[in-house]
């Protein structure tokens, strides 16, 4: 997973949001539940301190204590109901005091008595022993004017269970439902960055070659919409920016072919003239031979430009790739002779593509010229044709000089060339491996390049064979 994606990013921001607020509102609700759960067994505890006091002390007084001590114990009996109750006169004596609960949550005798004038109060009391007893005390006078003190408490294990349940609740909800939340923010991010991808998939699939496609348009009328119009727009001036490039290759190698031919011409004939010395004859050779590499660099682009108007497309027939290799290596036969290097062809008849058989061979005439070129003298040069998954491949391999790792990616661009002073010698250009790649794109092939130094050059065309090239052409 990349950590750093923008869904990455998004999806660890939700999740930290919604956890956060998850663990607030799961405090909050904790915090709100302890007091409502403490306050209602606090309130429980002072009604029933009111209700001896009203019902029992009251009408009691000095004398009738023993049976005050009776009814509390037959109508309340403390100890069975794990409650403390006790009641202690004003001077401080005591009247009544519960035992021990059965379930001994508590000590009684550890229970201190409450502090000043405590009537009426409820109050949350911890013990010695870590126990913990709700409490609340009321005041009541007896029918002999005596004052009395009754206090009435029962433990918090309630309240501690109810909570400890709601926490376990918690631990186990809350990352259930962090996941579920998650889960879901990942599905809504990955659902809103679709238009994303859509445009990021379009925007790979526009080149040179189709630059009139434009980038679907979410019509969201936000950021991502007004992205969209801008990209349009900028390919809309790449387009423009493109076209006048190309016509101005194509208008200037144009205008160029007829003053190249004409000086071409002058010049042979004035080199052809006796009188001349025959420095001056050397000289016209020379300038005689800049001026044929100018022209075929001239042609070059020129057929370039035809190729990026689309003109391989006019003239579409079904041949065989095989045929038309195997005769062109033959034609080829006669250059590689005076270097001394062998070209070894073999093909597998019936290879039946669809396309220009000129432009193709083309293809082929280039890569052999590059093989034969840079392979020394007493080489091989070995050219196959053949089927392969729905494909017809061309190998074109050598046991030349190879082409630096570093050199591969840039092979197939204009005017490139891995050795200038070399190239310049032999008469390359740098743009016959680009006249390759703008034919086989417009016949939907794929031309790839495994190369090292010093181990020689293989070039492989892979094109859809007859029936399946306009599909991907």
């Amino acid at each position: 997973m990349n950590t750093r994606s923008l869904s990455f990013r998004l999806v660890a921001w939700y999740a930290g949001v919604l956890l956060s607020v998850f663990v607030l509102l799961g405090a909050l609700t904790f915090l709100f539940l302890r007091h409502y759960l403490e306050a209602n067994l606090l309130d429980t505890q002072a009604r029933r301190a009111r209700q001896i006091a009203d019902t029992l002390v009251a009408h009691a007084s000095r004398a009738d204590e023993g049976a005050l001590r009776s009814q509390i114990e037959s109508l309340y009996s403390p100890e069975v109901n794990d409650r403390f109750i006790r009641i202690t006169r004003a001077d401080g004596a005591a009247v009544y005091a519960s035992g021990p609960p059965q379930n001994g949550r508590f000590d009684p005798t550890q229970v201190p008595a409450p502090r000043g004038d405590a009537a009426g109060q409820s109050r949350k009391v911890r013990l010695a022993d870590g126990a913990t007893l709700m409490l609340a005390t009321r005041a009541a006078g007896g029918a002999d004017g005596t004052g009395y003190r009754v206090e009435v408490g029962t433990s918090a294990d309630s309240v501690d269970n109810t909570l400890a349940q709601v926490l376990v609740m918690l631990a186990v909800g809350l990352p259930v439902a962090v996941a579920v939340a998650v889960s879901g923010g990942f599905v809504l991010v990955r659902r809103a960055l679709e238009p994303v991808e859509r445009i990021t998939r379009k925007a790979e699939e526009i080149t040179q070659h189709n630059l009139s496609e434009r980038l679907p348009v979410v019509q969201s009328g936000d950021e991502l919409e007004r992205l969209s119009v801008s990209l349009n727009h900028m390919i809309n001036r790449l387009e423009d920016a493109i076209h006048g490039s190309k016509q101005f290759v194509a208008d200037a190698s144009h205008e160029l072919r007829t003053p190249l031919t004409v000086m071409r011409g002058e010049l042979e004939s004035l080199a052809q003239d006796a009188q001349l010395r025959r420095e001056t004859r050397e000289t016209l050779g020379s300038v005689l031979e800049e001026v044929e590499r100018l022209a075929k660099i001239v042609e070059s682009l020129f057929a370039l430009s035809r190729l990026d108007a689309g003109e391989a497309h006019a003239e579409w027939l079904r041949f065989d790739l095989a045929e038309l290799a195997a005769t062109t290596a033959e034609q080829m036969s006669l250059l590689a002779e005076d270097k001394q290097v062998r070209v070894d062809c073999e093909s597998t008849p019936g290879v039946t593509v669809e396309g220009d058989p000129a432009r193709l061979k083309q293809v082929i005439v280039n890569l052999l010229d590059n093989a034969i070129k840079y392979t020394p003298r007493g080489g091989r040069v070995r050219l196959s044709v053949r089927r392969e998954s729905g494909y017809a491949v061309l190998d074109v391999a050598d046991d030349g000089i190879g082409i630096p790792a570093e050199a591969l990616p840039h092979v197939f661009k204009r005017f490139y060339r891995v050795d200038t002073s070399r190239s310049r010698e032999q008469g390359g250009a740098g743009l016959g491996l680009a006249i390759v790649e703008s034919i086989c794109t417009a016949h939907g092939a794929i031309v790839e390049v495994a190369s090292a130094p010093g181990r020689g050059s293989r070039f492989r065309v892979r094109q859809p064979l007859a029936g399946e090239a306009a599909a991907h052409a």
